[in-house]
């Protein structure tokens, strides 16, 4: 097979394999989704729960405030 055959039939496959949308089950994908116990399976319910930092923000809120200004000041490019 010529080149330009070649390469006609790679971009019909190519565009064939961008516009094929297979019919979604989306019964199927819920009952996935839900696990075997019925209900929605978390994957962080085992992280661990943010401290809560509220009480650290009238310490460092002049820091905070330095920190804005020194982002408008920077160059970019």
């Amino acid at each position: 097979m010529g080149r330009g055959r070649q390469k006609a039939k790679a971009t019909k496959q190519a565009r064939d394999i961008k516009y094929y949308s297979p019919n979604t089950d989306y019964s199927a994908l819920q009952r996935e989704l839900k696990g075997p116990d019925g209900r929605a399976t978390s994957h962080f319910a085992n992280d661990p729960v943010e401290p809560d930092y509220s009480a650290y923000v009238d310490k460092y809120a002049d820091d905070l405030e330095e920190d804005d200004d020194e982002v408008h000041t920077r160059r970019i490019g």
